[in-house]
């Protein structure tokens, strides 16, 4: 789905009227002073002193600011509040957003406002204070929220049924509520319950794996790697009896849905920020239902979620909503995660016959016909710089906590180790420079180093380019004198293969996420600058677009190529991502850069989430490599 079809939407949503019944909760956040307050005269204990405290909507009041964030034209609340301070506040932050809060239900008594007391001390969650627990609905509230629900169903264009708190619903209220889906059969309800799933019929169906099996009642032990050939068996079985969609939201792989045509397969989005899932299934329920209501078609609305999901997550510390701007942000240069069950369990493997070449799609296209091909550097052909993990590791650790370095916390140290860890696996391949301005924000995020010590990117590359160039240089001086030899700084099988496609005519390029002089002047020592007669590209200074992305979207440009005429070769999934989005053909080198041949499982995973076509571990399988590019000797 491009930009154009998301504004599309968006301008659909305006026109939109939606209610939302559910468990309206509020989520209260209490700072305490860790040094306390007074000693009580009364109890002779000291108290305990909140620093600040703060209110956000949360449960089916988070739904509604999402659906609010999204600008529909008319916004109906159902649900059951207290008579208490809690209520007040959840009502009062409801209609600063613009929502008719007249369907909510004061109950009296045996009912507190549903608000979940969050209290932190050093930035450490004290055991939660919970209201609500005891709440006790009366017949009378139950059969006003009927009426309110039936009044939304005749008025609304489509309705949000969630239900998260457990012992909410009545055996009574459950067969009422029944009745009136089935007496509005033709109406939009996207329901989405913790408990009670199975107790309702003739709605649109949100749930994850687990919920989805669950409600097929599967035979087999249910987990959350069920795969997607189950789910789909059983998103068919619960089509088949409501004759209504299925929604399964499957975390980072996507959302799957499946309707009158059948399975559709939403990817998921890769990104590179520190995420938080909290709220997100509340976005997708609420961009789910007001595309629906809007009149888009599952599949589409699906895309369309995934995107206000995808902004979601990438705010910390909050239930965050996503706002049109965010979205179409989002939406215009996406990473795809692809084939997810592929790229965890190697067992899935299959490979081209009687080659070491994995196959990551049912068909891969025909790559005789190919005339331009872009080239990684570090771990695709050389490996002068195999090993730059193990140095940009302890310069970000160290950036990180700064004086603290030596004496921090194992705790501290622990974490800061496996975000930086992280960070780096997943950036492989991009410019040092980003990865560098993703250091300060990572120092900044931690908060150990004083503000006024704290280096901006290029000040973190210097330090990171001192360490990696000085085992680079000692290298490239070992090959100069002669000590060690081309083939124990370049990928197996590499330099045939490049000088192969050479002799055949094949446009070469090659492209780094390195600075470009320090490029130029390796492939020039290793020998093999002449066979890119496309040219040689690196990192530089202050490009605002990925090197690989910009010299791909030349190529096509300027040659006016489509499709299979060009392809990228690399083990990053840089390369692999941009060839992917031209309708190119991409090449995933998984390498092993310290034996120079043979498979590197974490980079195949990698690669085949960034979508290669297909896998290949060096380039010594010359005879099946070599006649797929149509090359000879």
């Amino acid at each position: 789905m491009d930009s154009g079809k998301v504004v599309e939407i968006l301008e659909k949503i305006k026109t939109v009227k939606i209610a939302v019944y559910g468990d309206l909760c509020l989520d209260a956040y209490w700072i305490l002073d860790p040094s306390g307050g007074e000693v009580s005269v009364e109890t002779g204990k000291q108290t305990q002193v909140a620093k600040r405290h703060y209110y956000s909507l949360g449960g089916a009041s988070n739904i509604i600011a999402n659906v609010s964030a999204l600008k529909p034209k008319y916004i109906k609340a159902i649900g059951v509040i207290g008579s208490d301070i809690f209520g007040t506040e959840l009502k009062r932050k409801l209609q600063i957003i613009n929502v008719d809060t007249d369907s909510i239900v004061i109950q009296e008594d045996n009912f507190d406002t549903m608000t979940y007391v969050k209290r932190y001390i050093n930035e450490n969650e004290e055991p939660r204070v919970d209201f609500g627990f005891f709440n006790r609905r009366s017949e009378r509230t139950n059969n006003t929220l009927i009426s309110h629900i039936e009044n939304a169903l005749q008025e609304c264009d489509v309705m949000i049924f969630n239900q998260q708190v457990q012992g909410s619903l009545d055996e009574e209220f459950i067969i009422k509520v029944n009745d009136l889906f089935n007496r509005y059969k033709n109406k939009i309800v996207i329901f989405d319950s913790r408990h009670y799933g199975n107790r309702f019929w003739n709605v649109y169906r949100k749930a994850n794996r687990k919920e989805v099996a669950e409600l097929a009642e599967a035979s087999e032990e249910i987990s959350e790697e069920i795969t997607f050939n189950k789910l789909e068996q059983y998103a068919k079985g619960l089509f088949v009896k409501a004759d209504k969609p299925v929604f399964i939201t499957c975390g980072p792989d996507g959302i799957m849905v499946y309707d009158n045509y059948g399975m559709h397969y939403i990817p998921g989005i890769q990104l590179l920020k520190k995420l938080d899932t909290v709220g997100a299934g509340d976005t997708v329920t609420s961009a789910l239902a007001l595309s629906l209501g809007a009149g888009v078609e599952p599949r589409e609305a699906s895309e369309f979620a995934n995107f206000a999901g995808t902004v979601t997550v990438q705010k910390l510390f909050q239930t965050g909503t996503a706002s049109p701007e965010e979205i179409i942000e989002v939406c215009q240069d996406p990473d795809y995660y692809h084939n997810p069950e592929l790229s965890r369990d190697i067992r899935l493997t299959k490979y081209l016959p009687d080659s070491e070449i994995e196959i990551c799609n049912k068909s891969i296209p025909d790559f005789k016909y190919t005339e331009h091909i872009v080239f990684d550097h570090d771990g695709t052909i050389s490996t002068l710089r195999q090993g730059w993990e193990q140095i940009m590791e302890p310069v970000m650790v160290r950036a990180i906590l700064g004086d603290n370095y030596q004496n921090a916390p194992m705790n501290l140290y622990n974490k800061v180790l496996d975000r930086v860890k992280n960070y780096i696996d997943k950036s492989t391949g991009i410019e040092t420079l980003i990865q560098m301005q993703a250091l300060v924000e990572m120092v900044k995020e931690f908060d150990v180093v004083p503000g006024d010590q704290i280096l901006d990117k290029f000040g973190y590359k210097e330090i990171y380019n001192a360490s990696l160039m000085s085992m680079v240089n000692k290298r490239i001086a070992k090959f100069t004198k002669g000590d060690l030899g081309l083939e124990d700084f370049t990928l197996k099988g590499s330099i045939p293969f490049l000088k192969a496609l050479n002799r055949k005519g094949v446009k070469l390029y090659l492209v780094s996420g390195t600075d470009e002089m320090d490029v130029l002047k390796e492939a020039e020592v290793l020998g093999y600058s002449s066979l890119f007669t496309g040219g040689i590209y690196g990192a530089l200074n202050e490009s605002k677009i990925s090197t690989k992305k910009k010299v791909i979207q030349r190529i096509i440009k300027e040659n006016n190529l489509i499709g299979g005429k060009v392809a990228a070769i690399g083990d990053g999934p840089v390369e692999i991502r941009e060839a992917i989005k031209v309708n190119g053909i991409a090449v995933g080198v998984a390498s092993d850069e310290i034996r120079r041949h043979g498979l590197n499982h974490m980079k195949r995973a990698r690669l085949i989430k960034a979508g290669a076509h297909i896998i290949i571990p060096d380039f010594s399988d010359r005879d099946s490599l070599w006649n797929l590019f149509g090359c000879t000797n």
